[in-house]
């Protein structure tokens, strides 16, 4: 088949600009089902330990990837000071938990219990030349962004200066999909005066619907065809009188009031229920379950949910990525995943940060 997939031009030219010096070395925990761990694959970094709680997710890495080491079970069981040394980069989207202050400002030891602290222990104990934290939007307001400021004070207690952290859109990174995550970079303080990372700059190309799903630049071939999800009878006639683009309120009224209920009565545009996606638009976020009311993702000319190729595809995985377990659990696991396209822009900047580093420790010589 060879790579239909998406980055291939997009890979060919970043990576031609941005060689790694030598083979640089990660940990990815909370990996799913690779979407980061693929997009830092095709920037050029070489991964030495994955780990996911997932069965599912872990036999997926597996199944796609025989020669990476993937670890399936709880991260609290792995020891990380045998990577000291080893690793250069630690990424992970650990999910977002609120910790217990109380005024102890013990630091690490306050997030104690949460999958945070297992991603600052793993920090801690393998020191890492850089980490990449991915999360998700809310993380910035979460607990009046008490959250967010304790997960940095962290951070900087273990060595490492961390940057503004940053929202990214992945519409802007070549990915068919008006996905928003945050994301959180630290450089150890030995290093951070005299190595500058550089966010990924945002595309002018914007990708759509159409890119995803048809032949194109983003894939050498329309989608394959595979499993997936349908709708109940009763939202597949309500859907049905949508059109491409549209939403509930392009339904009859009473229709409407029907359809939405109470909510119909409250505030809030609430555009993403029975919408109906259009070829020329990007697909808004997917969720982890195609069919649940009130995320509706309806496909633009046949009134069904989209299929689990074409869900993968809106996250930029290559179609030879092949996921396992139920159909259920393959949505789980797409939904879930960081854009293929996204991590490989965001693993160009590291690579660029871990050159520069690496000059500097070779000057040292």
């Amino acid at each position: 088949m060879g790579e239909s997939q998406s980055t291939i031009e997009l890979s060919n030219h970043l990576v031609s600009l941005m060689q790694p010096l030598r083979v640089y070395q990660s940990i990815e925990l909370f990996a799913g089902a690779g979407g980061m761990a693929l997009g830092m694959e095709k920037a050029g970094l070489h991964h030495l330990l994955l780990n996911d709680f997932d069965r599912y997710a872990t036999q997926t890495l597996k199944k796609n990837r025989p020669h990476w080491d993937v670890i399936h079970g709880d991260v609290g069981q792995i020891d990380f000071k045998p990577y000291r040394g080893k690793v250069d980069v630690l990424t992970g989207g650990f999910p977002c938990q609120t910790f217990s202050y109380a005024g102890k400002k013990m630091g690490m030891e306050d997030t104690r219990g949460t999958l945070f602290y297992e991603f600052a222990r793993a920090l801690k104990e393998s020191e890492p030349k850089l980490f990449l934290a991915e999360n998700v939007k809310g993380l910035f307001s979460h607990d009046k962004g008490r959250t967010l400021q304790t997960m940095v004070e962290v951070f900087e207690s273990m060595g490492y200066k961390v940057l503004e952290p940053r929202v990214l859109k992945a519409i802007h990174y070549h990915v068919p999909q008006k996905r928003e995550r945050v994301f959180i970079v630290g450089i150890k303080k030995e290093y951070a005066s005299k190595v500058t990372f550089e966010w990924p700059t945002a595309s002018e190309k914007l990708y759509t619907l159409k890119d995803a799903l048809k032949k194109g630049e983003l894939f050498t071939c329309d989608v394959p065809l595979s499993q997936g999800q349908e709708y109940p009878e009763k939202k597949k006639k309500v859907l049905d009188l949508v059109p491409a683009g549209g939403y509930w309120r392009d339904l009859p009224l009473k229709l409407q009031k029907e359809y939405m209920m109470k909510s119909f009565y409250l505030g809030g545009g609430k555009t993403g229920i029975a919408r109906r996606i259009a070829w020329d638009e990007a697909c808004l976020t997917l969720t982890c379950s195609p069919a649940q009311k009130q995320t509706e993702r309806c496909h633009p000319e046949e009134t069904r949910p989209f299929q689990v190729r074409e869900y993968a595809r809106i996250q930029t995985f290559p179609d030879e990525w092949i996921f396992e377990g139920s159909m259920t659990q393959q949505y789980k696991q797409i939904g879930n995943a960081v854009p293929v396209n996204l991590a490989f822009a965001l693993g160009t900047s590291l690579i660029k940060a871990l050159n520069q580093i690496e000059k500097l420790e070779n000057a040292k010589i």
